[in-house]
Protein backbone atom coordinates (compact mmCIF):
# COMPACT_ATOMS: atom_id res chain seq x y z
CA UNK A 1 0.00 0.00 0.00
CA UNK A 2 1.46 3.30 -1.05
CA UNK A 3 0.78 6.30 1.13
CA UNK A 4 2.10 9.76 1.88
CA UNK A 5 4.21 10.04 4.99
CA UNK A 6 7.23 11.74 6.53
CA UNK A 7 10.78 10.80 7.45
CA UNK A 8 12.75 11.59 10.58
CA UNK A 9 15.66 13.40 8.97
CA UNK A 10 18.31 15.94 9.79
CA UNK A 11 17.69 19.66 9.22
CA UNK A 12 19.84 19.85 6.09
CA UNK A 13 17.79 17.19 4.27
CA UNK A 14 14.44 17.90 5.87
CA UNK A 15 12.98 19.87 2.98
CA UNK A 16 14.02 17.28 0.39
CA UNK A 17 12.40 14.35 2.18
CA UNK A 18 9.23 16.24 3.02
CA UNK A 19 8.83 17.08 -0.66
CA UNK A 20 9.34 13.45 -1.67
CA UNK A 21 6.41 12.49 0.54
CA UNK A 22 4.11 15.25 -0.57
CA UNK A 23 4.49 17.91 2.12
CA UNK A 24 6.42 21.13 2.56
CA UNK A 25 7.96 21.90 5.96
CA UNK A 26 6.65 25.07 7.54
CA UNK A 27 9.15 27.84 8.18
CA UNK A 28 8.56 27.92 11.92
CA UNK A 29 10.03 25.02 13.81
CA UNK A 30 7.93 22.98 16.19
CA UNK A 31 8.87 20.20 18.52
CA UNK A 32 7.74 16.75 17.43
CA UNK A 33 4.62 15.40 19.12
CA UNK A 34 3.71 11.85 19.92
CA UNK A 35 2.77 10.19 16.65
CA UNK A 36 5.47 11.88 14.64
CA UNK A 37 3.93 15.23 13.66
CA UNK A 38 7.29 16.32 12.44
CA UNK A 39 9.55 16.12 9.48
CA UNK A 40 12.78 16.47 11.28
CA UNK A 41 11.83 19.31 13.62
CA UNK A 42 8.98 20.93 11.71
CA UNK A 43 5.45 20.02 10.82
CA UNK A 44 4.59 19.82 7.17
CA UNK A 45 1.94 21.50 5.12
CA UNK A 46 0.53 20.46 1.77
CA UNK A 47 2.13 21.46 -1.50
CA UNK A 48 0.86 20.92 -5.02
CA UNK A 49 4.32 19.92 -6.17
CA UNK A 50 4.37 17.06 -3.67
CA UNK A 51 1.10 15.64 -2.41
CA UNK A 52 -0.59 17.56 -5.21
CA UNK A 53 1.01 15.23 -7.75
CA UNK A 54 -1.09 12.35 -6.49
CA UNK A 55 -4.13 14.56 -5.93
CA UNK A 56 -3.66 15.94 -9.44
CA UNK A 57 -4.07 12.45 -10.88
CA UNK A 58 -7.68 12.42 -9.69
CA UNK A 59 -9.75 13.68 -12.63
CA UNK A 60 -13.52 14.12 -12.61
CA UNK A 61 -13.78 12.45 -15.99
CA UNK A 62 -12.62 9.22 -14.31
CA UNK A 63 -15.98 9.15 -12.54
CA UNK A 64 -17.58 8.49 -15.92
CA UNK A 65 -15.71 5.23 -16.54
CA UNK A 66 -17.15 3.16 -13.64
CA UNK A 67 -20.63 4.46 -14.47
CA UNK A 68 -20.29 3.36 -18.09
CA UNK A 69 -18.82 -0.02 -17.11
CA UNK A 70 -21.51 -0.66 -14.51
CA UNK A 71 -24.38 0.37 -16.78
CA UNK A 72 -22.97 -1.70 -19.64
CA UNK A 73 -22.82 -4.83 -17.47
CA UNK A 74 -26.28 -4.24 -16.00
CA UNK A 75 -27.64 -3.58 -19.50
CA UNK A 76 -26.16 -6.86 -20.68
CA UNK A 77 -27.68 -8.72 -17.70
CA UNK A 78 -31.10 -7.18 -18.41
CA UNK A 79 -30.82 -8.11 -22.09
CA UNK A 80 -29.77 -11.66 -21.25
CA UNK A 81 -31.91 -12.48 -18.21
CA UNK A 82 -34.66 -9.97 -17.59
CA UNK A 83 -38.27 -11.06 -17.91
CA UNK A 84 -41.05 -8.45 -17.52
CA UNK A 85 -42.94 -11.11 -15.57
CA UNK A 86 -40.72 -10.17 -12.64
CA UNK A 87 -42.98 -7.16 -12.11
CA UNK A 88 -46.17 -9.21 -12.03
CA UNK A 89 -45.97 -9.99 -8.32
CA UNK A 90 -44.55 -6.61 -7.26
CA UNK A 91 -47.07 -4.50 -5.40
CA UNK A 92 -45.96 -0.94 -4.73
CA UNK A 93 -47.22 0.11 -1.32
CA UNK A 94 -46.16 1.90 1.83
CA UNK A 95 -44.28 -1.27 2.75
CA UNK A 96 -42.18 -0.85 -0.39
CA UNK A 97 -41.46 2.76 0.51
CA UNK A 98 -40.60 1.74 4.08
CA UNK A 99 -38.03 -0.82 2.94
CA UNK A 100 -36.51 1.66 0.47
CA UNK A 101 -36.22 4.24 3.23
CA UNK A 102 -34.61 1.58 5.41
CA UNK A 103 -32.05 0.92 2.65
CA UNK A 104 -31.09 4.61 2.62
CA UNK A 105 -31.11 4.63 6.41
CA UNK A 106 -28.58 1.80 6.33
CA UNK A 107 -26.36 3.91 4.09
CA UNK A 108 -26.74 6.77 6.54
CA UNK A 109 -25.65 4.38 9.31
CA UNK A 110 -22.67 3.36 7.20
CA UNK A 111 -21.48 6.95 6.77
CA UNK A 112 -22.33 7.79 10.38
CA UNK A 113 -20.13 4.93 11.55
CA UNK A 114 -17.24 6.20 9.44
CA UNK A 115 -17.66 9.77 10.71
CA UNK A 116 -17.83 8.65 14.35
CA UNK A 117 -14.72 6.55 13.85
CA UNK A 118 -12.77 9.45 12.35
CA UNK A 119 -13.77 11.61 15.31
CA UNK A 120 -12.66 8.88 17.71
CA UNK A 121 -9.34 8.29 15.93
CA UNK A 122 -8.61 12.03 15.81
CA UNK A 123 -9.55 12.51 19.49
CA UNK A 124 -12.34 14.80 18.23
CA UNK A 125 -9.84 17.11 16.53
CA UNK A 126 -12.07 16.77 13.48
CA UNK A 127 -15.53 18.32 13.68
CA UNK A 128 -18.56 16.43 12.40
CA UNK A 129 -18.48 18.47 9.19
CA UNK A 130 -14.76 17.95 8.64
CA UNK A 131 -15.03 14.20 9.23
CA UNK A 132 -17.95 13.97 6.79
CA UNK A 133 -16.01 15.88 4.13
CA UNK A 134 -13.01 13.55 4.51
CA UNK A 135 -15.28 10.51 4.19
CA UNK A 136 -16.97 11.83 1.04
CA UNK A 137 -13.60 12.62 -0.56
CA UNK A 138 -12.23 9.25 0.49
CA UNK A 139 -15.25 7.38 -0.90
CA UNK A 140 -15.07 9.32 -4.16
CA UNK A 141 -11.40 8.41 -4.59
CA UNK A 142 -12.16 4.76 -3.81
CA UNK A 143 -15.00 4.76 -6.33
CA UNK A 144 -12.80 5.86 -9.24
CA UNK A 145 -9.79 3.63 -8.48
CA UNK A 146 -9.46 -0.18 -8.49
CA UNK A 147 -10.58 -1.78 -5.24
CA UNK A 148 -7.05 -2.95 -4.38
CA UNK A 149 -5.85 0.67 -4.52
CA UNK A 150 -8.81 2.45 -2.97
CA UNK A 151 -8.55 5.97 -1.59
CA UNK A 152 -6.07 5.20 1.18
CA UNK A 153 -3.02 6.57 -0.64
CA UNK A 154 -4.42 10.11 -0.68
CA UNK A 155 -6.49 9.90 2.51
CA UNK A 156 -3.59 11.23 4.58
CA UNK A 157 -3.69 14.41 2.50
CA UNK A 158 -7.46 14.70 3.04
CA UNK A 159 -7.07 14.36 6.81
CA UNK A 160 -4.00 16.60 6.96
CA UNK A 161 -5.75 19.41 5.10
CA UNK A 162 -8.36 19.53 7.86
CA UNK A 163 -5.68 20.75 10.25
CA UNK A 164 -4.27 17.45 11.55
CA UNK A 165 -0.49 17.05 11.62
CA UNK A 166 1.03 14.75 9.05
CA UNK A 167 2.20 12.15 11.55
CA UNK A 168 -1.21 11.93 13.23
CA UNK A 169 -2.91 11.87 9.81
CA UNK A 170 -0.74 8.91 8.88
CA UNK A 171 -1.67 7.17 12.15
CA UNK A 172 -5.40 7.82 11.64
CA UNK A 173 -5.43 6.46 8.09
CA UNK A 174 -3.33 3.42 8.92
CA UNK A 175 -5.49 2.57 11.93
CA UNK A 176 -8.61 2.99 9.78
CA UNK A 177 -7.19 0.45 7.33
CA UNK A 178 -6.30 -1.89 10.20
CA UNK A 179 -9.82 -1.77 11.69
CA UNK A 180 -11.51 -2.34 8.32
CA UNK A 181 -9.37 -5.35 7.49
CA UNK A 182 -9.71 -6.73 11.00
CA UNK A 183 -13.51 -6.66 10.58
CA UNK A 184 -13.22 -8.87 7.49
CA UNK A 185 -10.66 -11.19 9.07
CA UNK A 186 -12.94 -11.86 12.05
CA UNK A 187 -16.35 -11.83 10.35
CA UNK A 188 -15.52 -14.14 7.43
CA UNK A 189 -14.81 -17.27 9.51
CA UNK A 190 -17.68 -16.35 11.87
CA UNK A 191 -20.18 -16.15 8.99
CA UNK A 192 -18.80 -19.36 7.52
CA UNK A 193 -19.36 -21.11 10.86
CA UNK A 194 -22.93 -19.76 11.08
CA UNK A 195 -24.18 -20.46 7.54
CA UNK A 196 -21.84 -23.30 6.58
CA UNK A 197 -19.21 -23.54 3.85
CA UNK A 198 -21.48 -25.29 1.34
CA UNK A 199 -24.23 -22.69 1.68
CA UNK A 200 -21.72 -19.88 1.35
CA UNK A 201 -20.22 -21.08 -1.95
CA UNK A 202 -22.42 -23.86 -3.44
CA UNK A 203 -24.97 -21.56 -5.06
CA UNK A 204 -26.98 -24.00 -7.14
CA UNK A 205 -26.60 -27.61 -8.15
CA UNK A 206 -25.37 -26.67 -11.62
CA UNK A 207 -22.98 -23.90 -10.67
CA UNK A 208 -19.86 -25.87 -9.83
CA UNK A 209 -17.50 -23.75 -11.96
CA UNK A 210 -18.99 -20.48 -10.71
CA UNK A 211 -18.81 -21.65 -7.10
CA UNK A 212 -15.17 -22.66 -7.56
CA UNK A 213 -14.35 -19.28 -9.14
CA UNK A 214 -16.05 -17.39 -6.32
CA UNK A 215 -14.25 -19.49 -3.74
CA UNK A 216 -10.89 -18.85 -5.45
CA UNK A 217 -11.45 -15.09 -5.54
CA UNK A 218 -12.57 -15.11 -1.90
CA UNK A 219 -9.56 -17.11 -0.72
CA UNK A 220 -7.12 -14.86 -2.59
CA UNK A 221 -8.79 -11.72 -1.23
CA UNK A 222 -8.96 -13.06 2.31
CA UNK A 223 -5.32 -14.16 2.20
CA UNK A 224 -4.22 -10.69 1.11
CA UNK A 225 -6.26 -9.06 3.86
CA UNK A 226 -4.97 -11.52 6.48
CA UNK A 227 -1.37 -10.92 5.42
CA UNK A 228 -1.85 -7.15 5.64
CA UNK A 229 -3.45 -7.39 9.11
CA UNK A 230 -0.62 -9.60 10.40
CA UNK A 231 1.98 -7.19 9.02
CA UNK A 232 0.21 -4.18 10.53
CA UNK A 233 -0.27 -5.95 13.88
CA UNK A 234 3.42 -6.78 14.11
CA UNK A 235 4.46 -3.32 12.97
CA UNK A 236 2.01 -1.28 15.04
CA UNK A 237 2.05 -3.25 18.29
CA UNK A 238 5.24 -5.35 18.42
CA UNK A 239 8.28 -4.08 16.51
CA UNK A 240 7.72 -1.20 14.07
CA UNK A 241 11.39 -0.50 13.44
CA UNK A 242 12.09 -4.19 12.91
CA UNK A 243 9.31 -4.38 10.33
CA UNK A 244 10.68 -1.38 8.46
CA UNK A 245 14.15 -2.94 8.46
CA UNK A 246 12.69 -6.17 7.05
CA UNK A 247 10.77 -4.29 4.33
CA UNK A 248 13.93 -2.44 3.34
CA UNK A 249 15.85 -5.71 3.05
CA UNK A 250 13.15 -7.40 0.98
CA UNK A 251 12.69 -4.49 -1.40
CA UNK A 252 16.39 -4.22 -2.07
CA UNK A 253 15.97 -7.28 -4.26
CA UNK A 254 16.47 -6.41 -7.91
CA UNK A 255 12.94 -7.19 -9.10
CA UNK A 256 11.39 -5.26 -6.17
CA UNK A 257 13.78 -2.30 -6.14
CA UNK A 258 11.42 0.02 -8.01
CA UNK A 259 9.16 0.05 -4.89
CA UNK A 260 12.04 0.52 -2.42
CA UNK A 261 11.30 4.18 -1.67
CA UNK A 262 7.58 3.44 -1.33
CA UNK A 263 8.34 0.79 1.28
CA UNK A 264 10.56 3.27 3.10
CA UNK A 265 7.52 5.55 3.27
CA UNK A 266 5.25 2.73 4.46
CA UNK A 267 7.78 1.68 7.10
CA UNK A 268 8.04 5.21 8.43
CA UNK A 269 4.23 5.47 8.48
CA UNK A 270 4.12 2.35 10.64
CA UNK A 271 6.73 3.70 13.08
CA UNK A 272 4.91 7.03 13.42
CA UNK A 273 1.51 5.37 13.76
CA UNK A 274 2.77 2.93 16.39
CA UNK A 275 3.78 5.77 18.69
CA UNK A 276 0.31 7.28 18.45
CA UNK A 277 -1.63 4.04 18.79
CA UNK A 278 0.18 2.51 21.76
CA UNK A 279 -1.08 5.31 24.01
CA UNK A 280 -4.75 4.42 23.47
CA UNK A 281 -6.89 2.83 26.19
CA UNK A 282 -9.73 0.34 26.24
CA UNK A 283 -12.55 2.85 25.60
CA UNK A 284 -10.76 4.14 22.51
CA UNK A 285 -10.65 0.66 21.00
CA UNK A 286 -14.23 -0.09 22.03
CA UNK A 287 -15.53 3.07 20.32
CA UNK A 288 -13.38 2.57 17.22
CA UNK A 289 -14.41 -1.09 16.93
CA UNK A 290 -18.11 -0.38 17.50
CA UNK A 291 -18.19 2.37 14.85
CA UNK A 292 -16.41 0.07 12.40
CA UNK A 293 -18.99 -2.64 13.07
CA UNK A 294 -21.84 -0.15 12.60
CA UNK A 295 -20.44 1.05 9.30
CA UNK A 296 -19.86 -2.31 7.65
CA UNK A 297 -22.98 -4.08 8.93
CA UNK A 298 -25.09 -1.13 7.77
CA UNK A 299 -23.51 -1.39 4.32
CA UNK A 300 -24.35 -5.07 3.99
CA UNK A 301 -27.93 -4.70 5.17
CA UNK A 302 -28.73 -2.39 2.24
CA UNK A 303 -29.19 -5.32 -0.15
CA UNK A 304 -31.48 -7.10 2.32
CA UNK A 305 -33.71 -4.03 2.53
CA UNK A 306 -33.79 -3.58 -1.26
CA UNK A 307 -34.83 -7.18 -1.87
CA UNK A 308 -37.53 -6.92 0.78
CA UNK A 309 -38.88 -3.78 -0.90
CA UNK A 310 -39.92 -5.78 -3.96
CA UNK A 311 -39.64 -9.49 -3.21
CA UNK A 312 -38.62 -11.55 -0.17
CA UNK A 313 -35.30 -12.84 1.14
CA UNK A 314 -34.86 -16.58 1.58
CA UNK A 315 -32.19 -16.23 4.28
CA UNK A 316 -31.17 -12.81 5.60
CA UNK A 317 -28.05 -14.07 7.38
CA UNK A 318 -26.85 -15.92 4.29
CA UNK A 319 -27.38 -12.85 2.09
CA UNK A 320 -25.37 -10.80 4.61
CA UNK A 321 -22.60 -13.43 4.61
CA UNK A 322 -22.42 -13.60 0.83
CA UNK A 323 -22.04 -9.83 0.62
CA UNK A 324 -19.09 -10.13 2.98
CA UNK A 325 -17.53 -12.65 0.60
CA UNK A 326 -18.36 -10.42 -2.36
CA UNK A 327 -16.57 -7.48 -0.77
CA UNK A 328 -13.50 -9.62 -0.09
CA UNK A 329 -13.51 -10.70 -3.75
CA UNK A 330 -13.69 -7.08 -4.87
CA UNK A 331 -10.14 -6.62 -3.59
CA UNK A 332 -8.84 -8.44 -6.68
CA UNK A 333 -11.23 -6.82 -9.16
CA UNK A 334 -9.32 -4.53 -11.58
CA UNK A 335 -12.04 -2.01 -12.48
CA UNK A 336 -12.68 1.29 -10.63
CA UNK A 337 -14.69 0.53 -7.50
CA UNK A 338 -15.17 -3.02 -8.77
CA UNK A 339 -17.63 -1.59 -11.30
CA UNK A 340 -19.12 -4.22 -13.60
CA UNK A 341 -17.68 -7.11 -11.62
CA UNK A 342 -19.68 -6.18 -8.50
CA UNK A 343 -22.99 -6.10 -10.41
CA UNK A 344 -22.24 -9.34 -12.25
CA UNK A 345 -21.09 -11.28 -9.21
CA UNK A 346 -23.91 -9.96 -7.04
CA UNK A 347 -26.60 -11.05 -9.51
CA UNK A 348 -24.98 -14.48 -9.97
CA UNK A 349 -24.08 -15.02 -6.34
CA UNK A 350 -27.27 -13.88 -4.61
CA UNK A 351 -30.00 -14.72 -7.13
CA UNK A 352 -31.05 -17.93 -5.38
CA UNK A 353 -31.83 -15.98 -2.19
CA UNK A 354 -34.55 -13.92 -3.89
CA UNK A 355 -37.88 -15.67 -3.43
CA UNK A 356 -39.31 -15.66 -6.94
CA UNK A 357 -39.76 -18.55 -9.39
CA UNK A 358 -36.40 -19.98 -10.43
CA UNK A 359 -36.92 -18.87 -14.04
CA UNK A 360 -37.20 -15.26 -12.87
CA UNK A 361 -34.38 -15.22 -10.31
CA UNK A 362 -31.68 -14.01 -12.71
CA UNK A 363 -33.81 -11.09 -13.90
CA UNK A 364 -34.83 -10.16 -10.36
CA UNK A 365 -31.18 -10.30 -9.26
CA UNK A 366 -30.17 -8.01 -12.13
CA UNK A 367 -32.80 -5.50 -11.00
CA UNK A 368 -31.62 -5.64 -7.37
CA UNK A 369 -27.96 -5.39 -8.45
CA UNK A 370 -28.76 -2.18 -10.34
CA UNK A 371 -30.63 -0.71 -7.36
CA UNK A 372 -27.95 -1.91 -4.94
CA UNK A 373 -25.18 -0.09 -6.78
CA UNK A 374 -27.49 2.87 -7.26
CA UNK A 375 -27.75 3.24 -3.50
CA UNK A 376 -24.27 2.18 -2.35
CA UNK A 377 -21.93 3.35 -5.13
CA UNK A 378 -23.15 5.91 -7.66
CA UNK A 379 -24.18 8.57 -5.08
CA UNK A 380 -20.56 8.89 -3.98
CA UNK A 381 -19.50 9.58 -7.55
CA UNK A 382 -22.07 12.39 -7.74
CA UNK A 383 -21.21 13.83 -4.32
CA UNK A 384 -17.47 13.62 -5.04
CA UNK A 385 -17.92 15.40 -8.37
CA UNK A 386 -19.27 18.38 -6.39
CA UNK A 387 -17.12 18.26 -3.25
CA UNK A 388 -13.73 17.38 -4.75
CA UNK A 389 -13.29 20.38 -7.11
CA UNK A 390 -14.21 22.77 -4.30
CA UNK A 391 -11.84 21.05 -1.89
CA UNK A 392 -9.06 21.07 -4.52
CA UNK A 393 -9.54 24.77 -5.25
CA UNK A 394 -9.54 25.68 -1.57
CA UNK A 395 -6.40 23.71 -0.75
CA UNK A 396 -4.33 23.79 -3.93
CA UNK A 397 -5.82 26.63 -5.96
CA UNK A 398 -4.61 30.22 -6.38
CA UNK A 399 -6.23 31.37 -3.15
CA UNK A 400 -4.56 28.56 -1.23
CA UNK A 401 -1.19 29.44 -2.79
CA UNK A 402 -1.78 33.08 -1.92
CA UNK A 403 -2.46 32.22 1.69
CA UNK A 404 0.66 30.06 1.77
CA UNK A 405 2.87 32.78 0.29
CA UNK A 406 1.68 35.30 2.90
CA UNK A 407 2.74 33.08 5.76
Amino acid sequence: MQSFSIFFVQDNTQQKFCKINGFEPEKTAASPSVGGDACGQADCGGDLDGGGKEIGKIKLRKAVYPILIGLAVVGYMFWRDFDPAVFDDIQFSWITVLWLLLAFLCMFGRDLGYVIRLRVLSDKSLSWGQALRVIMLWEFTSAITPSAVGGTSVAIVYVHKEGIGVGRSSAIVMLTSFLDELFFILMFPLMMAIVGFDELFAITAGSGLLAKSLMTFAIIGYSLKLAWVLILTYGLFVNPRGLKWLLMKIFKLRFLRRWYRDMNIVGTDIINSSKEIRRKGFMFWLKAGASTFLSWTSRYLVANALVMAFFAVGDHVLLFARQLVLWIMMLVMPTPGGSGFAELFFSSYCADLIEVPVALQAGAAALIAFLWRGVTYYPYLAIGAVVFPRWLGRNFGKRANGRTSKK
